[in-house]
């Protein structure tokens, strides 16, 4: 009984270490952009994030003289003197851009910055705010520009960015970048303009990736990260591994019973 018992016990090891084995990957399917003859030739400026309907944006206007400015800074007469950068910027206003993919600003009324990118917007609410005061300057920000991270990474979630310039790679890297279960080979990116979501497929094991139209993440963009045929098998496993261990627990009792 003694060695039968110990037979089940090495089964049952043997079993768990063929399971850790199985989920490990080669260097082939782990390592990012390796090596190979491609020419990296990314530029962010040919990829840079467009304004969107429903976008969100914080717009403060300024001047040599701050009096002037009042009247588009609807919260302008708030002092905000010794306030910490987060505190001063989200006394700032903001403005939803409209089904029509304007914003309504004080003075000037509808100005229509779909489609364009920040620092366009920002020389177009310019020209328009000479009109009024020397010299304008305007400082703007999406205030909405976030990308998800979902499937096999170590701290999966929604991300809010600083700024328009973030990678994939980088994305993967606020989420803790991928377990040793995700498929390098074939990472999902969902994409949503103008209301129409696309879905398009990077491989981060080459390099070729680096010259993608979508390595340069755009706001409310998705990654997912799919596991590997190893994560998936022990996965069903695991619902069953009471259950398993329960029956060749059993067979082991009665073979034991029967050989006395």
């Amino acid at each position: 009984m003694r060695l039968i018992s110990k037979y089940g016990l090495a089964l049952v090891q043997m079993a768990f270490v063929l399971m850790i084995f199985s989920s490990c990957g080669t260097r082939k399917s782990m390592v990012y952009l390796q090596p190979d003859s491609t020419h990296i030739n990314t530029v962010f400026e040919q990829y840079i994030p467009k304004i969107q309907k429903n976008d969100i944006l914080t717009i403060a206007v300024t001047a040599a003289d701050p009096k002037v400015t009042v009247p588009f800074n609807p919260l302008s007469s708030i002092t905000t003197g010794g306030l910490t950068q987060a505190v001063d910027m989200a006394l700032r206003p903001t403005y939803t851009v409209d089904a029509e993919g304007n914003i309504i600003l004080p003075m000037l009324g509808k100005v229509h910055v779909e489609g364009l990118t920040r620092m366009q917007a920002i020389e177009k609410i310019r020209t328009e705010l000479s009109q009024y005061i020397k010299d304008p300057g305007v400082n703007m920000n999406f205030n909405n520009f976030r990308v998800s991270v979902l499937g096999e990474v170590a701290r999966p979630g929604s991300f809010i960015i600083p700024t328009e310039r973030i990678t994939v790679l980088e994305a993967l890297g606020m989420a803790g970048d991928m377990t040793i279960r995700g498929i390098r080979q074939n990472v999902t990116l969902i994409r949503e303009v103008d209301g129409k979501k696309s879905i398009h497929h990077l491989d981060l094991t080459k390099q070729e990736t680096l010259n993608s139209p979508y390595y340069y993440l755009a706001q409310n963009d998705v990654i997912y990260v799919e596991p590997n045929k190893a994560q998936i098998n022990n996965s069903k496993l695991g619902a069953n591994t009471n259950i398993i261990i329960s029956i060749a627990g059993l067979i082991i009792t009665v073979i034991s019973v029967l050989t006395r």
